[in-house]
């Protein structure tokens, strides 16, 4: 009797654990999906000057393509400028075009060793044209979360298929799921509407 105990106790801790590592699997690639979106919209620029706006930003450094915070220091000079110091003076060109050709819009302005980034104002239309942007990048991080359910959804009911685990087992792990699908919905949603704020701030 007691070696059935035990063995039933094994059962139990082996399912949980199978069940745990689809669980922990799904959260590691729902943040995946999260850290995607933020550095997505860190892209898109807002109304005021800030450091991450050049994050995308490769420089063209001893032939090899390297992000522009690995060969400067970037900075806000104020609301509507960032100001950058190349580390070496040599990049100070190829700075430059990095950011011309950055499809932002922006006209780098050198003076000695600093190079400095005015913003141009967004217009009403452009900062809807942006909003539109990413209320698309949130639902295309909606639908991957929604994936990540879908794959999380379709191992139990393997475990399930091949009866390594009961029906109640099944149930109890598909509702998990479904709670952490509804937590990081609502982290895009609350990403989403403090990108749409600050778009819209004049």
């Amino acid at each position: 009797m007691l070696e059935r105990v035990k063995s039933a106790q094994i059962i139990t801790r082996v399912i949980a654990a199978m069940i745990d590592e689809i669980h922990a699997d799904a959260r590691t690639r729902m943040s995946k999906s999260i850290d995607a979106l933020v550095h997505e919209l860190g892209k898109i620029r807002t109304g005021r000057a800030h450091t991450s706006l050049l994050d995308h930003v490769v420089v063209s450094y001893y032939g090899s393509d390297v992000p522009i915070n690995q060969v400067a220091t970037v900075a806000v000079g104020d609301a509507q400028t960032l100001t950058i110091t190349p580390w070496e003076k040599k990049v100070i060109p190829d700075v430059e075009k990095a950011i011309m050709n950055s499809d932002m819009g922006l006209n780098p302005v050198t003076t000695g060793d600093i190079i400095r980034v005015p913003l141009p104002p967004l217009t009403e239309e452009r900062r809807r044209d942006l909003t539109k942007v990413c209320r698309q990048e949130a639902e295309n991080t909606r639908v991957a979360v929604r994936n990540i359910r879908r794959d999380a959804n379709a191992h139990i009911k393997g475990l399930l298929k091949e009866k390594e685990i009961s029906e109640d087992e099944d149930r109890k792990g598909e509702k998990d799921v479904q709670t952490l699908t509804d937590e990081f919905v609502a982290k895009v949603d609350d990403i989403l509407a403090k990108k749409e704020a600050d778009l819209m701030e004049v």
